[in-house]
């Protein structure tokens, strides 16, 4: 997956890409699980969207989590472009992130679990690339549902940022944010690694554990 436009600024309003009205056509079914792709989610479920890179990878390191993941999807979020294609969010006229929506139940994997996946599988101290990708869609961040997702996730941040600074990277640029809108990507990019295993994936951790939700530290 390669940006179109290897842009690290986010465009102003007066450039975005209008988009449209009707929603992207998109898978029904999880091609792994075969779970509904769409709400209604399972009773006591809980979501958050992560972005974390090229979300063909990112995708798959939460379906690969097992039992407590509910469904995973990818898309667009944090954007201003309405109902947004693939080519369009690589334009890098829409301000939209690549990203993974994870739904979970709490009673099966903590959230710091799915936060210590998120923090290990990318450099979040990249800005507006991830590795060879590079482009605002490939931003590191999270977006969160409720208060105590919110915290949670800053207080990973400034952990992860500690651990990190600690090894001689530099600061963590992830944004945390509350949920956007999430706008599903196209059918083909669903859980494309699945469907294509010998697919590109151009991520890569920093190498640096993450002790959130470990029981070392507090979820």
């Amino acid at each position: 997956m390669f940006s179109f436009r290897k842009s690290a600024n986010l465009p102003q309003a007066s450039e975005a890409l209008p988009g449209r009205n009707a929603p992207i056509p998109t898978a029904d079914r999880h091609f792994v699980s075969g779970a509904t792709l769409k709400a209604p989610w399972p009773a006591g479920s809980e979501q958050v969207i992560f972005g974390l890179g090229c979300f063909w990878g990112a995708e798959r390191k939460f379906w690969e989590l097992g039992e407590g993941i509910c469904v995973t999807a990818v898309g667009y979020a944090a954007g201003m472009t309405k109902n947004p294609t693939y080519e369009e969010v690589c334009s890098g006229l829409t301000g939209h992130n690549e990203v993974v929506l994870v739904v979970y139940d709490p009673n099966k994997i903590g959230f710091g679990q799915l936060l210590k996946c998120f923090w290990e599988s990318h450099n979040p101290t990249q800005g507006m690339r991830q590795g060879n990708d590079v482009g605002t869609q490939y931003r590191s961040g999270i977006y969160v549902y409720s208060p105590v997702q919110s915290a949670a996730a800053l207080s990973s941040k400034a952990t992860y940022a500690a651990a990190l600074a600690s090894r001689g990277l530099g600061p963590v640029t992830t944004e945390i944010l509350d949920a956007p809108e999430f706008y599903y990507a196209e059918a083909h990019h669903q859980q494309y690694l699945a469907k294509n295993p010998g697919g590109y994936c151009g991520l890569g951790g920093t190498g640096v554990a993450c002790q959130i939700g470990t029981g070392i530290a507090a979820e």
